[in-house]
């Protein structure tokens, strides 16, 4: 399966991005599906989580309430809308892939990465 993440840009602090994660060579509704982020000197850190038919979500703590994850399985993508957005939201964000059906919080628990795409909120 490949993942194709879109949607990063350059955002002033309290605006909003949606980021999208097109999933192609496998159907996306086989795979719960994950948004990670890495800032420079960071590690790959957890955002938020959906299962497969898209009615169970789980989020990081510092997004809870200003980022919602959401599918759209027919047109196999994978969506991270993010408001209120905050300087420390910067990032590169990375979609991803994991075939066993529970939801997962760490990176190792995914099997397949995308591309990242590069947010920026500027204060």
């Amino acid at each position: 399966v490949q993942l194709q993440a879109s949607g990063g840009g350059l955002v002033q602090a309290g605006g909003s991005l949606r980021l999208s994660c097109a999933v192609s060579g496998r159907s996306s509704r086989d795979y719960v599906m994950g948004w990670f982020r890495q800032a420079p000197g960071k590690e790959r850190e957890f955002v938020a989580t959906i299962n497969r038919s898209g009615q169970r979500t789980d989020y990081t703590d510092s997004v809870k309430g200003r980022f919602t994850i959401s599918r759209d399985n027919a047109k196999n993508t994978v969506y991270l809308q993010m408001n209120s957005l905050k300087p420390e939201d910067t990032a590169v964000y990375f979609c991803a892939a994991r075939y066993t059906p529970i939801l997962a919080t760490t990176a190792g628990e995914y099997q397949y990465f995308g591309q990242g795409t590069q947010v920026t909120v500027s204060s």
